[in-house]
């Protein structure tokens, strides 16, 4: 039996319809690229049955011509295997000429960053509203709380979940470190800046003054919640920092713990830190997940050279 092109995209959407459930987004981005493919192969005379991989090779080549993101180009490359080793399965093909293909690398996303600037905006901002007598004992917990939060979040690096979660023993700690359990059930050592401590030590005096719903010696969180966790969450603390973020001027939809977290480490770098130490301050596992900031060192790297190689524009040499 003899197949166009069409017919065979078609058999092919069927059986990932009925055998594997494709939803009709994934049917019809399939759709859209195998269609593609059709199209290419189509104009030099080409059907499915008789391609071989050269022809493949070529198509990938155009797919570079059109400078296609290489997200795009993956999922294509995907649709095409899928569609060959059906093909191939059910007796249309006696080959599989997909198999040599490889889909591109996928390079990570940088992360979005912070200013120093920007974060001592934030951080100022949430200083002065905490000093602010709040017409309510909660509304004034509730403005030293977001200090507090952001003080700790960029003095430590620490994963969100890490930050909320922290417990009430965690603000008498006089020790200059804070003892983390972080991913995997693995304990790591954060140093703690004066500031911070300072804070914590501040948020916890002001709950015992306002009185707390608990008493602060039975209250196991740093930062208590009447929700059902028990503690402050994540995302109430991501709505309050976006919220400060559109107060002091930045764009909300760029700032999150998250990036105060990559703020943290990009900033170390920034100065000089190593990268082995960075990672460990973060609780990264791999040090793989810590070079998504080898950018920064780079750029230490270019500008030590611009100003210290004696052939550059920009080399100052030393007075005798």
């Amino acid at each position: 039996m003899t197949l166009a092109n069409h017919q065979a995209i078609h058999l092919f959407l069927d059986s990932m319809s009925a055998e594997k459930g494709a939803s009709g987004n994934t049917l019809d981005a399939y759709q859209r690229d195998l269609d593609d493919l059709d199209s290419t192969l189509s104009a030099k005379g080409i059907k499915f049955e008789s391609c071989a991989s050269e022809h493949l090779r070529d198509y990938l080549a155009d797919l570079a011509d059109r400078d296609l993101a290489a997200s795009s180009v993956a999922r294509k490359i995907s649709s095409i295997r899928q569609l060959f080793r059906f093909l191939y399965r059910d007796g249309f093909r006696s080959d599989d000429p997909s198999t040599m293909l490889k889909a591109p690398k996928r390079s990570r996303p940088l992360p979005k960053i912070l200013t120093v600037q920007e974060v001592d905006r934030l951080i100022e901002a949430a200083r002065f509203n905490a000093s602010l007598e709040g017409p309510t004992p909660k509304r004034q917990i509730r403005a030293m709380r977001l200090y507090v939060l952001l003080e700790l979040l960029y003095a430590t690096g620490l994963r969100v979940s890490e930050l909320v979660t922290l417990p009430s023993s965690a603000a008498h700690m006089d020790g200059q470190f804070l003892s983390i359990i972080g991913k995997g059930n693995k304990e790591r050592l954060v140093p703690l800046s004066e500031r911070a401590k300072e804070a914590m030590r501040d948020y916890r005096a002001m709950l015992k003054e306002t009185g707390a719903p608990k008493s602060a010696s039975a209250q196991p969180w740093l930062f208590p919640s009447s929700g059902k966790e028990g503690h402050y969450t994540r995302q109430a603390f991501a709505r309050e920092l976006k919220a400060l973020a559109g107060d002091v001027g930045l764009d909300a939809g760029s700032v999150s713990p998250h990036v105060l977290r990559h703020a943290f480490a990009s900033h170390l770098l920034q100065n000089g830190a190593n990268l082995r130490a960075v990672q460990k301050l973060l609780g990264h596992s791999d040090i793989s997940t810590t070079q998504i900031y080898t950018h920064i060192l780079d750029e230490r790297l270019i500008e030590l050279v611009e100003h210290h190689h004696p052939l550059s524009d920009h080399f100052e040499p030393k007075a005798e």
